[in-house]
């Protein structure tokens, strides 16, 4: 496997770590809407001028046009619509779990829809990975902590959560070719994230209460808005997409998905409580997938 790949799969993973960290309060006074929908209109703009100045424009493969609105309109509109909707009926954690499922369904239609075909030591270190991402979620908090309570019916909880696992796989099989093809991965990030912000933005005209921040806007709320956004919309995605263009992308996917593993270290760090035992058995899997995957 690509050095530089890898290193860029774990990248995305611990900036997803430190930017679900960093937005957690922002998201708790804004709401997970008003959240999403500053972080990608400042990411987009941030983007659209660094690829500007960069002259990135350049190198994109414009006859991919569909795979850019696919992206858009999957795995950044559909994707956080679908997981607002869970997170308001289970919370955080169960979304997060449900989200995860995105790592076989993109392994899956990559082979289907790509002709991607693992090796049997890197199927095996993918389902160990993601076994141990799975327990690092469900098992990152301890039982006393857990309040998490399910609102409504729990199948629609979990067709949401898949509903938002499909979408962004389908947004990113839907971007491989394109990348492959020659378009800079930070200009791929660009038009992704302007396209979901542009639709987000449209979306929120809708007079629904769902849609309004739960309280007013701060300059300082908004800068604690801004900066996990670009942890996650700008470094993230642009460093999972390096991923994706050079590897199969269930790996891609797969070593990019270890943010609740990283996070558990920081959250023992920051609220001295640690997680449970079942939760760093699974850190313990993942890392072992991963060198299975390397070996």
């Amino acid at each position: 496997m690509p050095i530089l790949a890898l290193a860029a799969a774990l990248a995305a993973s611990v900036c997803w770590a430190v930017g679900a960290l960093m937005a957690h309060r922002p998201a708790r006074l804004l709401g997970a809407f008003e959240l999403t929908r500053v972080q990608l209109i400042s990411a987009a703009a941030l983007l659209l001028a660094v690829v500007s100045v960069s002259g990135g424009w350049v190198g994109v493969t414009w006859a991919h046009w569909p795979a850019f609105v696919i992206a858009s309109v999957f795995g950044v509109v559909l994707a956080n619509l679908a997981m607002f909707a869970a997170m308001r009926r289970a919370g955080p954690r169960r979304s997060q779990l449900l989200l995860s499922m995105n790592v076989p369904i993109t392994a899956l239609l990559g082979n289907l829809w790509l002709g991607e075909a693992m090796t049997v030591r890197d199927m095996g270190g993918a389902a160990v990975t993601f076994c141990g991402v799975l327990l690092a979620i469900a098992f990152g908090r301890r039982r006393d902590a857990d309040t998490d309570a399910v609102a409504g019916s729990l199948g629609v909880v979990v067709l949401l959560g898949l509903t938002a696992a499909a979408a962004n796989a389908v947004g990113l099989i839907a971007l491989k070719p394109a990348l492959v093809a020659g378009t800079d991965p930070l200009a791929a990030t660009a038009l992704r994230t302007a396209g979901g912000a542009l639709l987000l933005s449209v979306v929120a005209l809708w007079p629904a209460r769902v849609f309004e921040p739960l309280t007013q806007r701060t300059p300082g709320l908004v800068l604690r808005a801004i900066v996990p956004g670009i942890l996650g919309y700008v470094l993230a995605v642009t460093c999972q997409l390096y991923a994706l263009r050079s590897v199969e992308a269930g790996i891609a996917v797969v070593l990019s998905a270890g943010a609740p593993v990283i996070m558990l270290p920081l959250i023992w760090g920051t609220t001295g409580r640690p997680p449970s035992h079942l939760a760093w058995a699974g850190a313990g899997l993942a890392v072992a997938g991963i060198t299975l995957i390397l070996a």
